[in-house]
């Protein structure tokens, strides 16, 4: 699916810690509103959350808008969730999803995203990880594990990991998965399937990677939005 993926979160009753997964959705058009969080429009973000996503406005400015401005409008929601959402341990998974919809290419649902994320695009350390794989592997073994399911996680938690036995097992034989990444762009490929590409000395990316197509799609919308009369840009900005 464009635009939409697997996050991760942690419940607590008492005593007792959950995961469970959350669809998380990204559209992207033309504009100049940036990216609109509408959980927080909602009154249903929290402080951290609200900060974790203004760290995405700034990896998009320093990866994509050196050249360019950034005249992008998005919007970033946790689908189904009537409960409070704090924590920036999404976003990560918020970026990926706002990465497919802007290269247009599918994200493997089959997979599940936890992790931090800092303006440089690496990759930082969660709470809660042995809960949000156990959660996830349950709910793939529940509908039958394929060998194609796993979940992604920081490095940097590999040395937290004390999972069930049962998770081990289905790892070792090739029917679970955890990834262990660093930064955005390897992540990446392992969603999608196409390399991230990286950019080469005159200031562009390989061609058909993914960092190819998202450039080129902020491209299109600069050039249209720059030819639009003023009043029109400031009548999307309000």
């Amino acid at each position: 699916m464009v635009g939409q993926l697997n996050g991760l979160a942690v419940f607590s009753l008492g005593d007792h810690m959950f995961g469970k997964p959350s669809r998380i959705t990204a559209t992207t058009s033309m504009g100049r509103s940036g990216i609109i969080n509408i959980e927080r429009e909602a009154d249903l973000s929290g402080s951290t959350h609200n900060k974790g996503v203004l760290i995405l406005s700034g990896y998009l400015r320093k990866k994509y808008a050196q050249e360019k401005p950034l005249t992008m409008s998005a919007s970033l929601a946790f689908e189904q969730s009537y409960s409070g959402v704090d924590g920036d341990s999404a976003s990560s998974t918020e970026i990926y999803a706002l990465l497919s919809s802007l290269s247009g290419l599918p994200i493997k649902q089959s997979i599940a995203v936890t992790g931090s994320l800092n303006q440089k695009g690496e990759i930082q350390p969660i709470g809660g990880v042995n809960e949000k794989v156990e959660g996830f592997f349950n709910i793939c073994k529940g509908r039958g594990l394929n060998g194609e399911q796993g979940v992604i996680i920081p490095i940097q938690n590999v040395k937290n990991l004390m999972l069930d036995d049962e998770v081990i097992n289905a790892v070792r034989d090739g029917k679970f998965h955890v990834w262990a990444v660093s930064t955005i762009d390897e992540g990446l490929e392992i969603l999608t399937g196409v390399p991230a590409g990286e950019r080469q000395a005159d200031g562009t990316w390989p061609e058909g990677s993914v960092n190819c197509l998202v450039d080129q799609q902020l491209r299109a919308y600069a050039d249209v939005v720059k030819k639009q009369p003023e009043d029109n840009n400031k009548k999307d900005k309000d």
